[in-house]
């Protein structure tokens, strides 16, 4: 069966990996490179670097249409495998497969259909969240279920933790469900629309820090934030960066403005008064400055201490 792996992002590299190591990866469908970087460079996909050193044709299109259909078509592909490409699918691109497309999704589907399923099982101070492997539909994420599996929440994961989980599960499951489409045994389902949540794409703003919100919340967002958008705060016009923090029961409301840094616990870090409840930050970073732990930049710093956090930039 020959395979178009279509993907983009870091997260879909391990599935591409799996794919050609076992099937016939005919070609890699990836978005264009991109200016990134205080340097401004252009910069490929990682899917797209791991497609060249693989020796796999890779295929590079803003849209899809006449151009973009007939350099599929030249590649003879039956199937087509996708995870975080970032593109919806017409339906005269997907009529060039005559196996169809399988999906990767990393939620539990039909909840968190869209662009941050994993940011937002972590606000959402989720139990559980997980991979799902669909057939590709003409609307997004709204295809029969093939494979999925559960994965239980602690509450510490970052974006960044779950994504590396993600990126070998979904490997892992896509593998089973080629295998299975091969030998005619692939089961699906269909999904209980009525039971369907949605996620949005994610914006750097979204990173700011509200100090008016409850500290179990930013707690949850500096988490759901890491790597990107990451959570930052303002100290004395300089951005500051919160990379790490404490939510607790030990500490309670205060009569405190929110933003207010009120002290420091040995164990909780800087303590932070919020619109509910008080945040203990672990690890922060001073615009222009290198990431450091609470009691290095109290040392450097100590003027923080009584100091409201959220000014202007």
């Amino acid at each position: 069966m020959r395979i178009l792996f279509a993907g983009t992002p870091e997260i879909a590299v391990p599935s591409l990996e799996k794919l050609a190591g076992n099937f016939t990866v005919c070609g890699v469908l990836t978005n264009p490179d991109r200016v990134k970087g205080r340097g401004k460079k252009l910069l490929p996909p990682p899917v797209k670097t791991k497609a060249l050193e693989l020796g796999i044709p890779v295929l590079q299109f803003s849209t899809l249409k006449g151009d973009a259909r007939e350099a599929v078509q030249e590649l003879a592909p039956e199937l087509l495998v996708v995870y975080a490409y970032g593109i919806i699918f017409g339906d005269k691109f997907l009529s060039l497969f005559p196996y169809g497309g399988l999906n990767v999704h990393p939620s539990l589907l039909p909840k968190y259909r869209g662009s941050s399923p994993l940011i937002s099982a972590i606000l959402a101070g989720d139990a559980e969240t997980g991979v799902t492997v669909q057939k590709v539909a003409r609307e997004m994420d709204t295809g029969d279920i093939v494979k999925q599996i559960v994965y239980p929440l602690s509450g510490t994961e970052t974006t960044a933790s779950l994504s590396e989980w993600a990126a070998e599960q979904g490997a892992s499951l896509l593998f089973e469900a080629v295998t299975d489409m091969e030998s005619g045994k692939l089961v699906s389902h269909p999904q209980k629309n009525e039971e369907a949540t949605y996620c949005s794409k994610i914006t750097k703003e979204d990173g700011r820090i509200n100090w008016m919100e409850n500290a179990g919340l930013i707690e949850r967002k500096i988490r759901a934030f890491t790597p990107w958008p990451g959570s930052f705060t303002s100290f004395r016009d300089k951005k500051l960066n919160i990379i790490t923090a404490y939510h607790g029961t030990a500490y309670k409301n205060s009569s405190e403005s929110p933003g207010k840094v009120i002290g420091v616990d040995k164990m909780k870090g800087i303590l932070v008064q919020t619109g509910s409840g008080v945040l203990g930050v672990t690890s922060l970073q001073l615009q222009s400055k290198k990431v450091l732990d609470w009691k290095t930049f109290i040392n450097g710093t100590p003027q923080i201490i009584g100091s409201i956090l959220g000014g202007s930039q």
